[in-house]
């Protein structure tokens, strides 16, 4: 029963893990590269969402690897992502691969059928061990992602270009390595962020606080948003995203990583967009609301084409721009995205935000 499941930013770390806990062996899918987008184009319906097409293609190169079991989470709400699996079930039996998919469903679907999931991914298991098993993914996983938002946030101000990157590698390492233990994981952690910190950096140097909003998958896979975040790191900017993957795995949804519990998010979309639309819809606005008010330089939303959820926020969000006089750039992306394109427009977009804050300290000293 070799299991597998699609890419999501630094998710297999700790999925490798949890697979082993439960007694599975597994087969991790090939890198993303153009051919697993290609897959995913050949075999998927042309209007489907970007993420779709590369989790299909996932699929596909793990089924020629040997894999036969794939584990796909669902989803609630209107967003489409809640019906990924089943689509993929149907292109996948129709191309005549033979597997079995296992839908791990939220445990808003109902706590019964969440236990029964995992009985089926951990079989022969005891709930306490399960239970102790993902626990400890979570403890890894909120560590790597500890590492994480300090790399956004300090990769702007390294001495040495590429200085941060080269850590963070080493860091991930560091955390992938340690024992499936807390005091092995703890010690990993306090490990990575020693490199991380470790890096030269010029703390005087002047530098842009950007937020980044927007969906999930395009946010935390670098390879779909063309590591965008390593681009502007290297630009000078700061950044803090809306999602990390702990977080948007927590059953409690109290975003630990990000520091801005729901009910925040929520109380700061509420005037602009005051009900769940599915995704990160009523996210994407409240973040944006937040960083403005936290006095950010600029706000940039990812999603992917045909979205609806965030197509619902970028129809809000000039509205919070005007409001709060903050810019904010709505980037869509497909598989028509070029990374060419997309540098330019955030070349323009910085080149915008620089120039704000230039008049900004040209009037302060003028008072």
């Amino acid at each position: 029963m070799p299991v597998t499941w699609p890419h999501l930013g630094n998710l297999e770390i700790v999925l490798k893990d949890l697979i082993t806990a439960a007694g599975q062996p597994y087969i991790l899918p090939p890198k993303n590269t153009a051919r697993t987008l290609q897959l995913g184009l050949r075999h998927s319906p042309e209007f489907a969402c970007l993420p779709l097409k590369i989790t299909i293609g996932n699929f596909i190169e793990a089924l020629e690897a040997g894999a036969d079991t794939l584990i796909m989470a669902g989803g609630i709400g209107p967003c489409r992502f809640g019906y990924y699996a089943q689509v993929q079930r149907a292109i996948l039996n129709d191309l005549g691969y033979d597997f079995e998919m296992i839908v791990l469903e939220p445990p808003a679907m109902g706590w019964k059928l969440f236990v029964d999931t995992l009985k089926r991914i951990a079989p022969g298991k005891s709930l306490w061990e399960i239970a102790k098993a993902i626990k400890l993914a979570f403890r890894k996983g909120r560590a790597i992602d500890a590492v994480e938002r300090e790399v956004l946030k300090y990769r702007a101000y390294e001495r040495k270009k590429g200085a941060t990157t080269k850590a963070y590698r080493a860091a991930l390492n560091v955390l992938d390595e340690a024992l499936f233990e807390k005091d092995a994981i703890d010690e990993a952690k306090e490990e990575a962020l020693g490199l991380v910190y470790g890096v030269e950096k010029d703390v005087d140097r002047p530098v842009l606080k950007m937020g980044i909003v927007g969906e999930f998958y395009l946010l935390l896979e670098p390879f779909v948003n063309f590591d965008v975040e390593e681009y502007l790191g290297h630009s000078g900017v700061s950044i803090e995203r809306s999602v990390y993957v702990s977080d948007w795995i927590s059953p409690g949804n109290n975003n630990i990583i990000g520091g801005i519990s729901e009910e925040e998010i929520k109380r700061a979309a509420a005037p602009y967009l005051n009900h769940f639309v599915g995704g990160e819809g009523q996210a994407t606005v409240g973040h944006t609301v937040i960083y403005a008010g936290h006095g950010f330089d600029g706000v940039m939303q990812l999603f992917p084409f045909t979205c609806m959820p965030d197509t619902i926020a970028k129809s809000i969000l000039p509205r919070v721009g005007r409001d709060f006089d903050i810019p904010i750039l709505s980037l869509v992306i497909d598989e028509q995205t070029g990374k060419a394109g997309l540098i330019t427009r955030l070349e323009a977009f910085l080149d915008l935000l620089w120039s704000r804050r230039m008049q900004r300290e040209k009037r302060l000293l003028s008072v």
